[in-house]
């Protein structure tokens, strides 16, 4: 069984995963719209500044499967607060970066950092709250995330044009510090139904697999599908996953219970989050080049700001929304959320005027925002709280990779620094 506490160290639990998600969140999206001045600073050129956003992506998506059940293993707690000290230190160093390749190096630890927190957190959050509080404790601190996902662009480009690009990794390290402390607070919890000894080669193998995977979805629009390298990386995720699940049938301990993949509300709700991720990031992507260009605004203007505003609110009131969606009526929910969110998209893209197209996106916002809330939520309502990190990092991996997919759509819009890619409206406010 998993040690449940509550009162006191359930409130630092919810505060040290609030400040974790926050910064998280806002660090993968913050730096989107610094690129030219990072590129400007550093005497750097080309594709090489997309790994600045990619880095942190693949080593994210990589890491949080095998890290989650860590978390299990030997305490979300420590877990946490581990990963909140390699993400710290790892943005002071690319707050002093003298080079492309040292910041993309330390984005990838960040990176890392990132998994290690993420999934332990939420576990620890789950593990903390008594059952009949779970979800709406969750809620809060995914609405807390969801401001930073949305606000993320804006702060960076806010932060790059007043300061420096450096002042958006210079924030991290006081939040990181602030998250560390409150989880200090928190009450440890592991599974105390395995014994604390990691499945080494499943770590290797789901770790190989999921960063060829990574790689290539990624990078497959650069090389091409059909290269030589593309297909080299299809080879690697595809055997490396094939040795890993015969592996995980046969160990005594899996670091991944295959079984996991039988439960179906779990798979429904991952597959519908990664949806809902992969149409977020790339509303994040177009949104400030739509804002600059056919609407004229200037990113890190008070116009842009108010443009962010509404989504922002709609974002930080869908996850207490989502809290409080049953989890029999999660996928239903889900469902509508996702449609929601695709007719506001449609709605914007053929938006006539500025506040109808502002309208749309923050109901977009409100849509994939429940519905990126409830994925976390309710897959940690229909597992076994033991494995709750183990769930978490699943499927916080298959929406990561999802969100690194978004990120390859939209590079073409982002490579066109400023070329709206919504059509360009007939009338102007």
């Amino acid at each position: 069984m998993t040690a449940v506490s509550g009162g006191s160290a359930g409130r630092w639990a919810l505060a040290a995963v609030s400040a974790t998600v926050f910064c998280v969140q806002l660090d993968a999206f913050a730096l989107n719209l610094a690129l030219p001045a990072i590129g400007r600073d550093l005497g750097a050129t080309g594709g090489g500044l997309q790994w600045v956003v990619s880095g942190y992506l693949l080593a994210a998506g990589a890491l949080m499967a095998g890290a989650g059940r860590l978390g299990d293993l030997y305490g979300r707690r420590r877990l946490l607060t581990a990963g909140l000290a390699v993400f710290g230190g790892a943005s002071l160093v690319c707050a002093l970066a003298p080079s492309l390749p040292v910041l993309v190096g330390a984005r990838v630890v960040q990176g890392a950092g990132g998994a290690m927190a993420m999934p332990a957190g939420l576990a620890l959050l789950t593990n903390a709250c008594p059952p009949g509080s779970r979800a709406r404790v969750m809620g809060r601190a995914l609405g807390i995330g969801g401001v930073a996902t949305v606000c993320g662009p804006y702060v960076g480009g806010v932060l790059t044009e007043a300061v420096s690009w450096r002042a958006v990794c210079w924030l991290n390290v006081p939040l990181a510090l602030v998250a560390a402390g409150c989880a200090a607070r928190a009450g440890e919890s592991r599974d105390t139904t395995a014994p604390a000894s990691v499945d080494a080669a499943g770590l290797v193998t789901a770790t190989g697999a999921l960063a060829a995977l990574a790689v290539l979805v990624d990078r497959g629009q650069f090389w091409g599908w059909a290269s030589g390298r593309s297909a080299t990386a299809l080879v690697l995720a595809v055997g490396l996953g094939a040795v890993f699940v015969r592996h995980e049938r046969a160990a005594a301990h899996p670091l991944v219970d295959l079984a996991l993949f039988g439960n179906r509300p779990f798979v429904a709700l991952t597959a519908a989050g990664a949806a809902a991720n992969t149409a977020t990031v790339v509303v994040l992507f177009v949104v400030p080049l739509a804002l600059q260009g056919p609407w004229r605004l200037s990113a890190t203007g008070a116009g842009a700001g108010a443009a962010f505003l509404a989504p922002a609110a709609a974002m930080a009131l869908a996850g207490p929304v989502a809290g409080r969606i049953r989890t029999a009526d999660a996928v239903r929910a889900m469902a509508g959320a996702l449609v929601l969110g695709a007719v506001a998209l449609g709605t914007a893209a053929a938006a006539p005027t500025l506040p109808v197209f502002l309208v749309a996106v923050t109901g977009c916002g409100a849509g994939l925002g429940v519905a990126g809330a409830l994925t976390l939520i309710a897959t940690q309502a229909v597992v076994r709280p033991e494995r709750a990190g183990e769930a978490s990092g699943v499927t916080k991996t298959v929406i990561t990779t999802a969100a690194g997919l978004g990120v390859a759509l939209s590079g073409p819009a982002a490579d066109a620094h400023g070329a709206a890619p919504w059509p360009r409206p007939s009338t102007r406010p």
